[in-house]
């Protein structure tokens, strides 16, 4: 006896049903296991006398699994969700109880997480796209048709926002007379800032230190997607000039509170970073 089309379906749908089930077996499995192995770095932490809360391991979990959700074609909030509440498990575990305040504080976590630039999780598609864009040196001989006064006037008001509280406080006042160099150098585009009864100016003069590097680098460096010790250490920025006055500025700006500096700015900056950074990965697997 020939079986039904609806009879076909039935059971098609009812074996598909059993592989899932499978999965959902293997998920409670795996779960039980990542247990497992929590309790064993709980048992490590608190010998080392270290806390259960570790925020950066945390990013660096959400930022590995959005890089492999994007390669098998998983959602990013599917990922980001189930993550979400593993590691939720895991702190309750480790004596860190999660109320409805610090799940909100994770699911921020985990977006900031693609931030990580040890993860490129750049889908194909979108990098595809990015190497039909011109690399930021096709842009230099543009940018050097542009008026220079509106763009001193761009910089100084950006730089009023972002520094406000240190100039109030005087935290910059040892910039008073100085004169500091930022170089774009695939851009061919420098300024040089002096500081003027706690204003910063841009002026026509010579630096006396300069931080020169790519225009993604420095993004990177502006938005903290990257730390300063590791963009000099790999030289991809470089300090000339009176080293004591580099140093001294930079360090400076490594302890300025980023929660200080404007929320839009601050989005700006990061998704500015992130563009250009994907975009740099894209050229450079072309070639």
């Amino acid at each position: 006896m020939r079986m039904k089309p609806p009879d076909l379906a039935r059971l098609v749908l009812g074996g598909l049903r059993g592989v899932i089930d499978g999965v959902d077996d293997g998920l409670i499995a795996l779960l039980a296991a990542r247990r497992r192995l929590v309790r064993m770095v709980a048992a490590v932490k608190q010998h080392g006398g270290r806390g259960p809360h570790d925020l950066a391991r945390e990013r660096y979990v959400h930022a590995r699994a959005q890089a492999l959700a994007a390669r098998l074609d998983v959602p990013a909030a599917t990922a980001h969700g189930m993550l979400v509440v593993a590691i939720d498990d895991a702190r309750r575990q480790q004596g860190d109880p999660v109320d409805a305040h610090q799940g909100g504080q994770a699911l921020a976590a985990g977006r900031i997480a693609l931030m990580d630039p040890r993860v490129d999780v750049t889908p194909a598609p979108a990098a595809r796209l990015l190497r039909l864009l011109p690399p930021p040196r096709r842009f230099a001989p543009l940018l050097r048709l542009l008026p220079r006064r509106p763009l001193a006037r761009l910089l100084e008001t950006a730089m009023a926002h972002v520094l406000k509280e240190s100039l109030h406080a005087g935290d910059l006042d040892f910039m008073q007379g100085r004169r500091l160099g930022i170089e774009a150098t695939d851009l061919e585009f420098s300024f040089v800032v002096e500081m003027h009864e706690r204003e910063l100016r841009v002026v026509d003069a010579a630096a006396e230190a300069s931080v020169r590097g790519s225009m993604t680098d420095l993004l990177l460096l502006a938005s903290r997607l990257e730390d300063a010790d590791t963009l000099f250490f790999q030289r991809r920025l470089m300090l000339t000039g009176d080293t004591e006055l580099g140093l001294t500025a930079r360090n400076l700006l490594d302890r300025l509170p980023w929660e200080n500096v404007p929320l839009g700015l601050r989005i700006a900056l990061n998704r500015g970073a992130r563009f250009a950074r994907a975009a740099r990965a894209a050229h450079r697997r072309e070639s």
